[in-house]
């Protein structure tokens, strides 16, 4: 795997306060842990913390800590004076420049207690120590007001109620015990992943403890068994921040999360009841409607819940562009089932490649016995498959998995007589498939995708119209000549550094290709001349590296109008692959894979073309389309025109991950760390890395953030690479690749894919996604690169000059409106962050939240607090009845300014933009004049 190849980084490992053998998955677990207490640091508003050992009255009334200057009766806090628990750093002590590098965000957390607002900010060891002091303080918070035996729980719960219902019918013979066997399998088949081995030492663990012994298992052992086994704490913690009735969500708590945390719109309470029916295992729970955390964690693993936005699943984007306005999956060698040296040729490949959305195939064809041609590659003439045959499975599968144009990149070997035998075999086998019809002359780009839809194009060489004899000459220049260096061909020369040799070709062939007349590159100043909208180049990797590099402006204009294809350099003897970012940032719509090399590249591939219903068509950025816009493949900042956008990774969990195949260090230990990286134009290229969690691979917690900017979201691509730390040798566990687009916000899912690309049953990470900037909604963002900048970093768009009067001065004229709209974008953000920051909130949150802050607030406060809220206006209020703390009334005014800004860009959006349509317009002119100039000269 590519991702194996990197520097050498120092190794952390995580080792947690919390014993191994104590896991936090009630609420009285939580009382408990709280009542025995722990060493934080308290962080004053100087910057400074201090050592405190913080505990929890047994009467569960009053927060104490020691030691402490103070009288221990002033080192306390009530309960009931908290108005809310924070997770994270959301106070401005917290957030101060002194502290803020100090540890990490999980590891801190602030109570907000008094009539004043006033913050007790914690530092704890480890984000489980502060994940179980947040839910229990929220938890009392809730419900501390009402006698609730929450340590000693008098009723069975919903879930335990449930659980020792299903023992009861595993005890048919009503004797109060089931075997250790059958125990176990009921336990692996509720949690599909979860070692028997495992399962089986939990219950011998409990047995001893109870000082029981033998093979029968009682309903006590075997529930409290269920509970530590299949609780995961971090979902756990989760339901307990939703939950309004203890350790389970109705529909009305369900529905807030599914709407303000999962960023879904149109939320009813029908839809909450029905996902309670489908996920709920309990009959009483679907009865009445309440989720536990058991159905509650079957709903956050299902589809519905996966990272992949569903709406990306069939096809979404236009596909009524040019063919040229698209990337393409492209197979390289498609017949090799492993490297061009010692791989054979199988027919299975080609029906693999069609199978995962393959849109462009290579098929080499040579000389064969009995008049009739073959396919091989390279020195794999042992294992040649006849040509028909090839054309036959292409027939069969061309569009099983997609309806859109199959490109058939044809490299002949053959001397004449064969090559009438191939048309011959193509016209039969593929009839009316095959796409023959000349091109229109009067157009000026290719037909669309879906123009083409069900019809196979033939790429290849073709005889100039001038020629009416049955055959003629044409060069070779492309990769079929590299191919056959190592099969012993000599008769080439050179042309523009490729290799170059004369070819004969018969009329009957060459009729057959339309669309895709292969020609050769001489520069970018003379395709831009000569070359027709129908002819494509062919580029090997160096080439195309090196013009990326040294002509990326032109490399990208060039590609919006003429199809590129990028081939791996025949260096490449063990069919690696090349990055296929390379190319697609210049804007090369085929990028040829070695389908049957797993990797890096591989995953790339796959994952990039999966966006549009994995259909093997993927619309280009709209920034490499149009006509007259600026794009560097080589851009290292921010975009003109495009929006950078931030994403907000958080990685909380794996579940079920594997020793990786083949592994035999360290036994069955599972030392897992996750790489999140980014894969783009250079400018969005990073990756960061999760510490490692020691010897757990089952439910690793790893609950570590990072953040990303964007600068173009649409060539961007996220990949999660678990690993399995080694001293010897890091060791792949799993990944999972997928496009920014394709991104869903809220906490989600990730299913892991293993080497070869195969989906690892029941193996997943669990992480949370935030989105800023996004087109067509999604959430804001944490602060980061783009956040807040003062007005003395605000940066505006400028215009370049061109040296010509006339030109500089109409765009001298936008230079006014582009600073007015860059002030009206930033002022909006910027008060929208204070107002989050002030409810306690990241700028990842939504108004939603916020929203719902401000009246948790209201509802927990002693005092008679009133606000209302006027939505009867096109900009609603809100407004404070009467005294209010002076933490709420810098929200309300935060509000207001928020509000006050958002409609200021609403009413002056439309000037603004025309002015600065208006200036385009006359830029476009100018170019439009110029054209006309170049053509009459």
């Amino acid at each position: 795997d590519g991702s194996k190849q990197r520097q050498v980084r120092k190794k952390t490992v995580s080792f947690s306060t919390m014993p191994s053998d104590r896991k936090i998955n009630s609420t009285a677990a939580c009382m408990a842990f709280m009542m025995e207490g722990c060493e934080m640091k308290k962080v004053r508003s100087n910057s400074r913390m201090y050592n405190r050992y913080f505990l929890l009255d047994p009467d569960m009334h009053w927060l104490r800590w020691e030691p402490s200057k103070k009288d221990s009766e002033k080192a306390k806090l009530e309960i009931k004076s908290i108005k809310e628990v924070r997770l994270g750093k959301k106070t401005p002590v917290l957030r101060s420049n002194g502290l803020s590098d100090q540890f990490p965000d999980e590891c801190a957390f602030s109570i907000i207690y008094g009539d004043n607002y006033e913050s007790l900010d914690l530092v704890a060891s480890t984000a489980d120590v502060v994940s179980t002091w947040v839910m229990g303080l929220r938890y009392l918070v809730s419900y501390g007001r009402h006698t609730v035996d929450m340590v000693e729980p008098s009723q069975p719960s919903l879930r335990t109620s449930w659980i020792g219902s299903v023992f009861e019918l595993a005890d048919m013979e009503k004797e109060g015990h089931i075997d250790l066997f059958r125990a176990t399998q009921i336990i692996k088949g509720l949690n599909p992943g979860m070692k028997e081995s495992r399962i089986e030492l939990k219950f011998k663990e409990l047995q001893k403890a109870k000082d029981q012994y033998g093979e029968a298992i009682n309903m006590d052992t075997f529930v409290e068994a269920y509970c530590e086994l299949c609780t995961r704490p971090e979902i756990f913690f989760l339901l307990v921040q939703f939950s309004s009735n203890k350790e389970y969500l109705d529909s009305k708590d369900l529905m807030l999360f599914v709407e303000v945390e999962q960023g879904v719109e149109g939320v009813t309470e029908d839809m909450c009841r029905d996902i309670v029916q489908k996920f709920e295992p309990s009959a009483e729970g679907r009865e009445r409607s309440y989720l536990s955390i058991d159905g509650f964690t079957h709903y956050l693993l299902s589809s519905e819940c996966h990272i992949f936005d569903p709406q990306h699943k069939r096809v979404c984007q236009d596909m009524t562009q040019p063919l040229s306005h698209y990337y393409i999956n492209s197979s390289h060698n498609a017949s090799l089932l492993e490297d061009h040296f010692w791989g054979s040729s199988d027919i299975s490949s080609y029906i693999r490649a069609l199978r995962m959305g393959c849109r462009s195939i290579e098929v080499i064809v040579w000389d064969g016995p009995d008049n009739e041609p073959v396919v091989y590659v390279g020195s794999s003439v042992a294992s040649q498959l006849a040509f028909s045959k090839v054309l036959d499975i292409i027939n069969q599968y061309a569009f099983e998995s997609s309806e859109y144009p199959l490109i058939l990149c044809l490299v002949t070997h053959c001397c004449v007589p064969q090559q009438r035998v191939m048309a011959q075999h193509m016209k039969k086998i593929l009839g009316d498939k095959l796409y023959i019809e000349p091109p229109n002359r009067e157009e000026n780009y290719l037909p669309s995708p879906e123009k083409l839809k069900g019809k196979i194009l033939l790429k290849g060489k073709r005889l100039p119209p001038s020629c009416t004899d049955p055959e003629g000459d044409v060069t070779d220049e492309e990769e079929g000549l590299e191919m056959s260096r190592r099969v012993g061909a000599d008769e080439k020369d050179q042309l523009n550094g490729l290799g170059c040799k004369r070819l004969r070709l018969c009329k009957e062939l060459s009729d057959l290709v339309s669309l895709c007349k292969s020609v050769q590159f001489r520069d970018f100043e003379i395709s831009k001349r000569e070359q027709k909208y129908w002819e494509i180049c062919s580029f090997n990797e160096v080439d195309a590296n090196r013009f990326a590099n040294e002509f990326p402006e032109e490399f990208v204009c060039y590609n919006k109008r003429f199809l590129s294809r990028v081939y791996p350099t025949p260096m490449r003897i063990d069919a690696s692959n090349m990055n296929p970012q390379d190319f697609w940032k210049c804007g090369c719509q085929i990028v040829a894979m070695n389908y049957q090399t797993p990797g890096l590249m591989m995953d790339l591939n796959l994952g990039w073309f999966r966006q549009n219903g994995n259909c093997g068509y993927v619309l280009r950025p709209a920034i490499m389309r149009e006509e007259v816009s600026y794009f560097s493949a080589n851009a290292r900042d921010s975009l003109p025109g495009v929006s950078a956008q931030l994403l907000h990774i958080k990685v909380i969990s794996g579940q079920n991950l594997p020793k990786p195949r083949g592994s035999a260090a360290k036994g069955d230990v599972v030392e897992p760390y996750i790489y999140v990286e980014i894969h783009g134009i250079p400018a969005d290229c990073a990756e960061q890395r999760t510490k490692t969690v020691s010897q757990n691979g089952d439910n690793p917690i790893f609950d570590e953030s990072f953040e990303f900017q964007i600068n173009l979201p649409e060539l961007a691509v996220l990949r999660f690479v678990v690993l399995d730390d080694d001293y010897i040798g890091d060791e792949f566990i799993g990944q999972y690749t997928i496009p920014f687009e394709c991104l869903q916000p809220g906490y989600r899912h990730v299913p892991l894919q293993s080497l070869t690309g195969e989906f690892l049953p029941n193996t997943t990470l669990f992480v949370h996604v935030a989105i800023t900037n996004r087109r067509g909604g999604g959430k804001a963002h944490k602060r980061g690169l783009s956040v807040r900048k003062g007005r003395k970093a605000r940066e505006y768009t400028t215009t370049k000059t061109t040296g010509i009067k006339v030109v500089d001065e109409l765009f001298r004229a936008s230079t006014q409106p582009l600073r007015e709209a860059t002030d009206l974008r930033e002022n909006v953000q910027n008060a929208m962050v204070s107002f989050k920051e002030l409810c306690g909130l990241t700028p990842a949150a939504n108004m939603k939240q916020c929203i719902l802050t401000v009246s948790t607030w209201l509802m927990n406060s002693e005092r008679s607090l009133r606000v209302t809220v006027d939505l009867s206006e096109t900009y609603p209020t809100m407004e404070a009845q009467g005294p209010v703390p002076e933490l709420l009334r810098k929200v309300l005014n935060a509000y207001d300014m928020m509000i006050q800004t958002s409609r200021t860009l609403i009413e002056s959006a439309d000037v603004v933009y025309s002015k600065l349509t208006q200036a385009q317009r006359a830029g476009l002119d100018f170019h439009e004049d110029l054209r006309i100039g170049a053509r009459r000269v």
